[in-house]
């Protein structure tokens, strides 16, 4: 990269680190810390709850699947806008008077509001685990696209500078720096995307009269996928909405119920069908470029071997002239870390709270809380580093959470009859089964997703359990 680009993305990363280290002198306790002292507005939480749903694991991902299917690939994003408006309009409502009465922290705290801490603490481990999953595909995300556009940059080593700028950053903020700084990423990502990156690829590949040549039909189409697909997209990546544990910190910072539902409608148009076509089609046209062998000086001649992940980074390294790229750069590690710093947060959260059960009015919490996000980040930059695929690990990493936590979240707000002891059986089934299956790698009928057999499962032992092992006292239901 050119001197010029290398002191764009400087600045930028500068900028981060900066917004960090201001909200270091400005939290005071746990509220500032996780979340945001339950006093953000609508605007800055909508940006930070689409930046954190989409962020770089799904911008990368994304234009894999503009690059091996084409436009049909934006179905994964309008699954993520049914699940925005649906929890708008049915988790919000009860979720944000419990949070104001009881100043909630963390999701699985409401499990202990409800059944007891036993319950609160298997959530909490599950959603840990997720978060830690999801943390590390963010930095994955951001090292494949440091390491194909930085000459003589290496995986390792851009796994070490993405996850150790993401983890400072968080690491002194909190939840408000976390926020501030995804609604700078994300302006960024959306200027660089719409103004710079599809219109110099679009002219870079030749304009449409090259791109439907060099491109097979079904790439231009909405149904270049199957139903099995389709399917799996949207019972892995609807019922976050309801389980995520970013979610919940944003809704608790919100500073009204209105306030956390205008949030909710704003991220999902954002969502789909904005960033949805935005990512398809740079994927789209990377493919091109690859077809017609841009990317053969970079060792990936047409028809060769080539990771469809790493066809977009390839793309703006290929036709970005100087300055564009730095920002270009800038706009997508944006994106990865506006995921990463979330993910993190959620984790350290769980982990503090409902695992380690440490009271928020600890004199040292704070303290105790920034450290705690340190080793967390460590350990998903560690686990990081011995991953590959990034859509991959998000989609598992969001199924054994979902498996786990979707019926038992669902029907502590929704069913009458529920128990403590349905609840605990039904996440230890749910995540379980997935886990199991998606171990095994079986062929499982009608090609369906581990994840959708383990929320069945869960359902099941849910149902059951809670109607022969009722609670014999619960002044809450």
């Amino acid at each position: 990269m050119h001197w010029i680009d290398i002191t764009i993305f400087f600045i930028y990363m500068s900028a981060m680190l900066g917004i960090g280290f201001f909200f270091l002198k400005k939290n005071k306790g746990a509220e500032d810390y996780y979340v945001g002292g339950r006093t953000i507005g609508s605007f800055h939480i909508g940006l930070s709850v689409v930046a954190t749903d989409v962020g770089g694991g799904f911008s990368i991902g994304l234009g894999g699947l503009g690059f091996l299917i084409g436009i049909s690939g934006s179905w994964m994003l309008f699954s993520g806008l049914i699940g925005a408006w649906l929890s708008a309009v049915l988790l919000i409502p009860k979720v944000f008077p419990l949070s104001d009465k009881l100043k909630l922290l963390t999701f699985p705290q409401i499990f202990k509001h409800f059944y007891n801490a036993k319950v609160a603490l298997l959530a909490g481990i599950i959603s840990a685990i997720g978060y830690i999953g999801f943390t590390s595909s963010q930095i994955l995300a951001g090292a494949k696209l440091a390491s194909a556009t930085f000459p003589g940059l290496k995986l390792h080593m851009a796994l070490l500078v993405m996850g150790v700028i993401a983890v400072v950053y968080t690491v002194m903020g909190g939840l408000k720096a976390v926020i501030y700084t995804d609604t700078v990423q994300w302006l960024i990502l959306i200027i660089g995307l719409f103004f710079v990156g599809i219109p110099v690829c679009y002219f870079a590949v030749g304009g449409f009269s090259e791109i439907s040549k060099v491109l097979p039909k079904d790439f231009f189409s909405l149904t270049n996928i199957s139903w099995q697909k389709f399917v799996n997209w949207t019972i892995t990546i609807v019922p976050i909405w309801f389980v995520g544990m970013t979610l919940y910190q944003r809704i608790y910072a919100s500073r009204s119920k209105k306030e956390a539902q205008k949030a909710w409608f704003i991220a999902g148009l954002f969502e789909y069908p904005i960033m949805a076509f935005m990512g398809i089609l740079l994927g789209l046209f990377s493919r091109v470029a690859f077809e017609q062998g841009m990317f053969e000086t970079l060792g990936y001649a047409a028809g060769s071997s080539i990771d469809p992940e790493m066809g977009l980074p390839l793309l703006l390294k290929t036709v970005l002239p100087v300055g564009l790229m730095g920002l270009m750069m800038s706009a997508y590690f944006s994106a990865v870390m506006s995921t990463a710093d979330s993910c993190l947060m959620a984790a350290s959260g769980n982990v503090l709270t409902d695992i380690l059960r440490i009271k928020s009015d600890d004199k040292n919490n704070l303290r105790k809380s920034q450290i705690l996000t340190l080793i967390i980040g460590a350990f998903a930059l560690l686990l990081a580093s011995s991953l590959q695929n990034v859509l991959k690990l998000m989609l598992y990493s969001y199924a054994f959470m979902v498996s786990g936590l979707f019926v038992p979240t669902i029907g502590t707000f929704f069913f009458k009859n529920k128990s403590s002891s349905g609840v605990f059986s039904a996440m230890l089934a749910g995540g379980g089964t997935t886990l199991i299956l998606t171990l095994l790698q079986i062929d499982l009928p009608f090609n369906l997703d581990p994840n959708i057999y383990g929320i069945i499962c869960s359902l099941v032992v849910f149902v059951v359990i809670s109607k022969f092992f009722p609670d014999k006292k619960s002044e809450n239901d």
